[in-house]
């Protein structure tokens, strides 16, 4: 299956500014595979080294830190020849040798013509003890669930993918939206775990689907037990509580979680869910301006799930439900469209997402995104009902002065009015694209 980070390992290829590359992820997203199809593709050899549970490799990097000692000791137990600039060295689970991130940063300043690529599951939540990181001298990338993009491509709908990526397409995109509702309902239940999208593509198997899914988040519950110490219960709570939490509150409600709990209390079990990738924290901010991070209020904030068919596993919500009829996009108020839209954001590489909400109103924003030296509100509607009256009222009365234009994401089609844009909820990435390459904030719909 095709990935867009593939085009960025290639610029890391080919850059004459290359370091060591460390690709963070959470588990299940498809590091590995990744990682040893571009080796495949790209270079004459790969030497592919798992650190998980290897006592050759975890004797071979603690005795000094002589990258070219290393080099040739890897050669001996890997019988093959490494060579500058044709093999690609594939260091995989390194969280779990500290000694081999540490070696990145030798590797960086006297072995430079070596490619090497490093990836683990939980390389964000890793405790290097009193081995130090290789700070600045690393590149890093990250990597994220299949986008919807990802998904039309895997399930073999070129030709919709064309179509829906090609700005010059809107009215065609606004006349075939009843299949691309079809195919976005798909990939609400699918989600964006390659392997579920592979059995899902080649079989249609929705059970062994959600199999799939139920098996990852078993997986992550472990990784949580063996790896969150004494925060375990905590994250564990933090975790289950998600879906609920989307469904009930427009902030995340730690009373929710246990009577009389208070953010201090849970502060490093999140941190450790966000840190191992598994969620996406949205803070409010105080005030809708540039930098947004300035703003962020540290108490209050939004938690979402990193894939959106791992929620709907979470809540036990019927495949039948999800697969027939539109109620995916209204269920749980639009629980399932708002983590869908936030996941497409995240792996676009926004600099900054937040919310807004007015204080003694009920005004909210559901999404302030900042683009470089562009604000972008966003409101996301998953009912047949679309009038915007907060985004309205913060655009044309509130931060009239700032001059603002807003973007609504629904299912109807591409649209424009003087103060808003509706966006369909199948192009928000396509979305994001085009206003990254634009020099003007407003994405037309013309």
């Amino acid at each position: 299956m095709k990935r867009k980070l593939y085009t960025q390992l290639l610029e890391w290829k080919n850059s004459t500014r290359r370091k060591p590359l460390m690709l963070y992820g959470a588990r299940q997203v498809g590091k590995t595979y990744l990682l040893k199809e571009f080796g495949r593709n790209e270079y004459d050899n790969l030497i592919y080294i798992n650190c998980y549970r290897n006592p050759e490799i975890e004797s071979l990097f603690k005795k000094d830190k002589d990258a070219r000692r290393i080099i040739s000791g890897l050669e001996v137990i890997c019988r093959e020849e490494i060579k500058p600039h044709t093999t690609l060295i594939f260091f995989d689970e390194i969280q779990d040798i500290p000694e081999v991130v540490a070696e990145l940063k030798y590797f960086c300043e006297d072995t430079p013509e070596y490619h090497i690529v490093s990836a683990g599951s939980l390389l964000g939540v890793m405790n290097m003890n009193e081995t130090p990181f290789p700070t600045g001298k690393v590149n890093i990338m990250h990597m994220f669930p299949m986008t919807f993009e990802e998904f039309l491509d895997a399930a073999g709908e070129t030709q919709g993918l064309k179509v829906l990526t090609d700005s010059g397409s809107k009215e065609l995109v606004n006349s075939l939206l009843s299949r691309y509702t079809d195919l976005l309902r798909e990939y609400y239940f699918v989600g964006g775990m390659p392997e579920a999208v592979l059995e899902y593509t080649e079989s249609h198997n929705i059970e062994r689907v959600r199999q799939i899914q139920n098996d990852i988040l078993e997986a992550y519950d472990s990784d949580i037990a063996k790896h969150a110490g004494s925060d375990t219960p905590k994250a564990r709570l933090v975790f289950q509580s998600i879906p609920n939490q989307l469904a009930k509150a427009n902030r995340f409600v730690f009373n929710e979680l246990k009577k009389g709990s208070r953010a201090a209390d849970y502060e490093n079990a999140i941190q450790w869910l966000i840190n191992a990738g598994l969620i996406y924290k949205v803070s409010k901010v105080s005030k809708p301006a540039l930098p947004l991070h300035f703003y962020f209020e540290k108490n209050n904030f939004k938690l979402y799930l990193l894939d959106v068919g791992l929620l709907g596993a979470m809540a036990k919500a019927a495949p039948s439900l999800m697969l027939i009829n539109n109620n995916v996009f209204t269920e749980f108020k639009g629980a399932f469209t708002e983590n869908y839209v936030l996941c497409q954001l995240y792996a676009s590489n926004c600099d900054s997402i937040a919310y807004y909400a007015k204080e003694k109103s009920t005004l909210e924003i559901d999404f302030l995104v900042q683009l470089g030296d562009k604000l972008l509100p966003i409101e996301v509607k998953a009912e047949e009902n679309v009038k915007s009256k907060s985004l309205r009222q913060f655009i044309t009365i509130d931060q009239a002065a700032q001059n603002l234009h807003g973007y609504r994401f629904s299912m109807l089609g591409y649209a424009d009015q003087d103060w808003m844009s509706n966006i369909p909820l199948p192009a928000v990435e396509t979305f994001i694209k085009e206003i990254k390459g634009s020099g003007n904030a407003v994405l037309s719909a013309r």
